[in-house]
């Protein structure tokens, strides 16, 4: 029965990573940095295109910091004070966090307050493409 849940679990992994590959797509919930470091690090080494797309929350939004990134206007961006494991707002993981985002961005967040609490500031697509200077995604063929 273990064997076959290992099986299963492998499965799972390999279905999600594939369907993440060159995309947003199965990071929206955001994480730790140990799971988006890898991804920002492979798509800065081969310039391929990254596509942020649908529902992109914390550490998803990390992704606005490879080199070819495009937003899709639908996209939706939910932005919040970056924490350490006891969901404690740092200076650390905020500047850890907003290192991957433009100086227009970073600015509007802090001025905002946005950086101080764990609630969820949303900022569409949309306008992280025409008020931030983000490049929208290309339409697919």
């Amino acid at each position: 029965m273990r064997i076959l849940i290992a099986v299963v679990a492998s499965l799972f992994c390999l279905s999600t990573t594939a369907l993440a590959e060159g995309s947003s797509k199965g990071y929206g919930m955001g994480g730790w940095f140990e799971k988006f470091d890898p991804v920002i690090e492979k798509y800065n080494q081969n310039g391929e295109l990254f596509r942020i797309t649908g529902h992109c929350q914390s550490a998803c939004t990390m992704f606005l910091g490879i080199r070819n990134v495009c937003v899709e206007r639908s996209a939706q961006l939910l932005f919040h004070g970056s924490h350490d494991r006891q969901y404690r707002v740092t200076e650390y993981h905020n500047n850890r966090v907003m290192s991957h985002y433009n100086a227009a961005l970073r600015n509007y967040l802090v001025a905002g307050g946005y950086t101080k609490t764990l609630a969820f500031h949303t900022i569409s697509g949309q306008d992280i493409i025409s008020k931030f200077g983000y490049r929208a995604c290309p339409g697919r063929a």
